[in-house]
């Protein structure tokens, strides 16, 4: 894919982590996109191509989204083997190091990284616009690099790519449905365990008795108010967990509790991606509660733009 005269073309190069962080780094190259009239192509993405209307039959992960197929899109077969395969990841994330070794194209093509000594790179920050501002094509490598002002401007349009298909979004709606129906605040509450008993040496990992104690704190400040809470884990969770609680469970599917967290009014979770993109997603407030013994606020919630830790 080439760009129009003046039109640059990002492309992702770097496999970063699960679903959630894989969507946030392309909505922040989406949002970068839109407001300077460039294209993104990102085939680190294909493992998760198939979740959504806009890359289920879109072989290059491109936005803006092509207004044909692509002819790898239309032979049968060809476009399955370069997902399983990877082998257009490979020849973008290869290619990506050789220009930056190699600048045998002048500065018309180059490799994006993340700015030394910066926890975040701001993709709308001098430093990443001077080193872009002549290059046609832009490889992209790295994780950290966020534009949440530009995620906020363009949201609607982010929103509108990640649509999931309609089999996830119905199952998440007919999760908090039943929720809604006997409450007036939804609260989301996203319960990672699995890696997280042993990622940064469980730093960030709760027991389920102290995520029950922050429910019980938080139905307590919506006085007068019938509060419900939809409970999504990595693992296998039930009701006897939260007494007194009035509890939901999500779908087993991670793509479905994800959007189904997005459809709650609050959310809380440790810190991860997984909520944050939900609360992007909905537009919902969320608290990212980052040591065991903190307390939850209702005022401390707030709408994520990507760009969090």
């Amino acid at each position: 894919m080439t760009p129009p005269k003046n039109q640059k073309l990002f492309s992702i190069g770097c496999r970063c982590g699960r679903l959630a962080n894989r969507l946030i780094i392309f909505a922040n190259f989406i949002a970068l996109a839109e407001e300077q009239g460039d294209r993104v192509i990102n085939y680190t993405f294909h493992s998760y191509a198939d979740l959504f209307e806009a890359t289920r039959a879109n072989i290059h992960c491109a936005y803006p989204v092509p207004q044909r197929k692509s002819w790898l899109d239309r032979i049968p077969g060809v476009g399955a083997i370069i997902r399983k395969t990877r082998i257009f990841y490979h020849i973008t994330r290869y290619t990506s190091v050789l220009i930056d070794r190699f600048p045998v194209f002048g500065r018309k093509f180059v490799t994006l990284r993340e700015t030394k000594g910066q926890f975040i790179t701001y993709l709308d920050g001098p430093d990443v616009q001077e080193k872009i501002r002549p290059a046609e094509i832009v490889f992209v490598y790295g994780w950290r690099f966020r534009a949440p002002h530009l995620v906020h401007k363009h949201g609607d349009k982010i929103r509108a790519y990640f649509q999931p298909l309609e089999t996830f979004e119905r199952a998440s709606r007919e999760v908090v449905e039943p929720l809604r129906r006997n409450a007036d605040i939804v609260i989301g509450v996203h319960v990672r365990h699995g890696d997280y008993r042993g990622w940064k040496g469980g730093q960030y990992f709760y027991p389920v008795e102290r995520y029950a104690a922050w429910m019980r704190d938080l139905a307590t400040q919506f006085p007068g108010r019938r509060v419900s809470f939809l409970v999504c884990s990595d693992e296998r969770r039930n009701a006897g967990e939260f007494p007194g609680l009035t509890v939901g469970f999500g779908t087993k599917s991670p793509v479905s509790d994800l959007f189904a967290l997005s459809h709650c009014d609050y959310i809380i979770g440790t810190r991860s991606t997984f909520p944050q993109w939900a609360s992007f997603y909905g537009g919902k407030p969320l608290l990212q509660i980052l040591d065991r013994n903190a307390s939850v606020k209702v005022e401390d919630f707030r709408v994520c733009y990507l760009d969090w830790d």
